[in-house]
């Protein structure tokens, strides 16, 4: 080897790390946005959950309303019909 090719390796040793850093470091802010993008999903989707769920808890309440009520009348003609 001669002396110029030895600051030339440096040089691209040195632009070889820089650049495997840099690719690095790239990486990991594109990570952290799609970490963030995905969080935001889950956010979205359990906030739907939630309300399906109180929705589907609203509509069980009120269907198990009116079972009472018909048991009530089911109750009232039984009551009828055993006095005949």
């Amino acid at each position: 080897m001669t002396a110029v090719d030895i600051p030339s390796m440096v040089y691209a040793l040195l632009l070889t790390i820089v650049l495997v850093f840099a690719v690095k470091y790239i990486s990991a802010i594109f990570q952290a946005w799609a970490r963030r993008a995905n969080d935001q999903d889950y956010r979205a989707l359990a906030e739907r959950a939630a309300a399906a769920q109180s929705e589907a808890q609203a509509t069980m309440a009120a269907i198990q309303a009116d079972l009472s009520k018909v048991a009530s009348s089911l109750a009232t003609v039984e009551k009828i019909l055993q006095q005949v």
